[in-house]
Parts: C-alpha cells; sequence; structure tokens
C-alpha cells in the first residue's frame, strides 16, 4: 500500500494526463443516445431520490442482493458500498461526528449521486451520465475484468467523481474546520473496512487470490489503499470548496479537474486489459491462488 507523498500526487497527475486524453470532445454534448426503458426490478429501487440513510441503506442492500442473484458484476461494488453506508449510518446514530446531521445529508447526498448514475445508465441517458460511472457500469456489463477491477472502478468514479459534488450539495461553507473533521472520522471508518471488503470480495465473487492480485497490478492497488482513499478524499473536500466559491473560473476548474482525474484513472485501472496475455495471467491468478495455497499448506502439513 502507497502513501499520500510524491508517488500519489504523480498518480493524480497521471490520472488527470490520462483523462484529458481520453476526454470527450468539447463540442459533444454526450457519448452516445440509447434510450431505453431499463431493467423493471432495478429501476424500483432507484427511480425515486433516497430521502435517509436508512432508506438509502436498504435500497442499496437490495440492489446489491438483485444483482448478486443474476451475476451481475455491479454486485462487486454495492457489496462495498452498503456496507460503507450501514457503518457511517451506526456512526451518525452513536453520536461519533460533531455535526451527526449533516453528515447525513452528506451520506445521503452520496448515495443519491450513485442512485442517480445507476438510473442513467439503466435508461440510456448517457448524455447525464459521466464518463467514470461509464466505463465501471460499462466494464461491469462485459464482465470480463478482475474482481478487483471491478471494485475499484466503482470506488473510483464514486470517490474521484460523485464526493466532490455530494460534500458540494451537503453545504461546506459554514462551520467548515468542523466539517472537514467530520470529514476525516468517516476516513477512520473506512480505514477499519479495508480488509473486511477484501475479504469479502474474495469469498463472494470466488476471487480467493484478490489480495495478491491486488498487490501485484503495481499502482492499481492504491485505490483500495485506505492512505490513497483519504488522499482522494481530501480532493473531493478542496474541490468540494472550490465548487462553493464566488468565482466562476474557479468553479469550473474544479468541475474540470474533478472529471478529468476521475476519468483517468478510470482508464489506468483498465490498463491490463490492454494486453490479454497479461490480463488472463492476472484472471487466473485471481481466481485460483487460493486453490494452489490451500494444496500447500497440505503437502507441508504432510
Amino acid at each position: 500500500m502507497r502513501g499520500t507523498g510524491p508517488r500519489a500526487s504523480t498518480h493524480r497527475v497521471r490520472s488527470g494526463i490520462e483523462g484529458v486524453r481520453h476526454a470527450r470532445p468539447a463540442t459533444d454534448t454526450g457519448v452516445a443516445t440509447d434510450p431505453r426503458d431499463g431493467d423493471r426490478e432495478v429501476l424500483a429501487l432507484v427511480a425515486t431520490p433516497f430521502t435517509t440513510v436508512a432508506d438509502a441503506h436498504r435500497r442499496l442492500l437490495a440492489l446489491e442482493r438483485l444483482f448478486v442473484t443474476r451475476e451481475d458484476r455491479r454486485a462487486v461494488f454495492l457489496s462495498i458500498y452498503a456496507r460503507v453506508t450501514e457503518l457511517v449510518g451506526d456512526a451518525i446514530d452513536r453520536g461519533t461526528f460533531e455535526d451527526g446531521e449533516w453528515v447525513a445529508r452528506y451520506l445521503v447526498a452520496f448515495a443519491n449521486l450513485y442512485r442517480q448514475a445507476l438510473y442513467d445508465y439503466e435508461t440510456g441517458d448517457l448524455d447525464a451520465l459521466s464518463d467514470p460511472w461509464q466505463l465501471a457500469f460499462e466494464a461491469a456489463a462485459r464482465g470480463d475484468c478482475l474482481v478487483v477491477q471491478d471494485a475499484m472502478l466503482g470506488i473510483n468514479a464514486h470517490i474521484n467523481y460523485d464526493l466532490a459534488f455530494a460534500l458540494h450539495e451537503a453545504g461546506v461553507a459554514t462551520n467548515r474546520r468542523r466539517k472537514y473533521a467530520d470529514h476525516c472520522t468517516v476516513n477512520e471508518i473506512l480505514r477499519c473496512l479495508v480488509d473486511e471488503a477484501q475479504d469479502t470480495l474474495a469469498a463472494d465473487y470466488d476471487a480467493p487470490g484478490i489480495t495478491t492480485v491486488d498487490e501485484s497490478m503495481g499502482r492499481l492497488d492504491e485505490v483500495l489503499s485506505i492512505r490513497t482513499i483519504r488522499e482522494g478524499r481530501d480532493s473531493a473536500w478542496r474541490n468540494a470548496c472550490a465548487l462553493d466559491s464566488r468565482w466562476a473560473v474557479r468553479r469550473r476548474l474544479a468541475r474540470w479537474v474533478t472529471r478529468v482525474t476521475a476519468t483517468g484513472a478510470a482508464h489506468l485501472l483498465l490498463s491490463p486489459n490492454a494486453s490479454s496475455r497479461v490480463h488472463g495471467a492476472l484472471r487466473e491468478f485471481e481466481g485460483r491462488l487460493g486453490e494452489a495455497e490451500t494444496t500447500d499448506d497440505r503437502v507441508t502439513e504432510d
């Protein structure tokens, strides 16, 4: 796992460069139009805004279960995200935060951005869908990514793209230091969840080698690193503050930086897929490592 110093900053610069390289043309109002009715069961869960933390958690969990039943790889991200929503909600109930009401607004706004992205994708409104989410959902639909890639693509879109807008919607102008302290407290909750999340993905998605694959993929493991998540969340906080600026140019810059870095990071996460040989080897490693380790253990015991 890597830190938030020069290497993390270099990674964000690299993500930004990739985002610019893959950006939609300035004259393009969208990548495509593909209006469709969408899946009724999915739309029933995301057609209306979440109103409370409990409502968000209930529907996110229902979505996860629905996707798991259908072997829909969008379940991978939700296995982590529904749990995060539950744990932060529990912390609000325990009075962990200085301003629990604000954290609740922030959590619901955050969940609604995921809900809206999923709704836009289901209904084919790709003009409204951000690039990071489109890349994540399309990868899940293809089903050809590693489990850790599916997880990281969702985490990237939600933290590196959605979070700044969720914070801005919840409001960061007043009592900013207190709100930032609560924002950082969420980091501690996430820190406690990282190992659990990796174990969950390994067990639930038949990927026993996921931890070692994560380590073997070099910079790709940063998205599951709490230090990198913290750095991304700090960046989102700065962009949220910029979105609150009275200067239009600063607001536009914050939106642009948020979009290109999240889009670039998504393309970097997908980069191993460019080589069928590398990607195939990693997929085999992710799914079979646990079996090999079990065999080695038996040999040792004998």
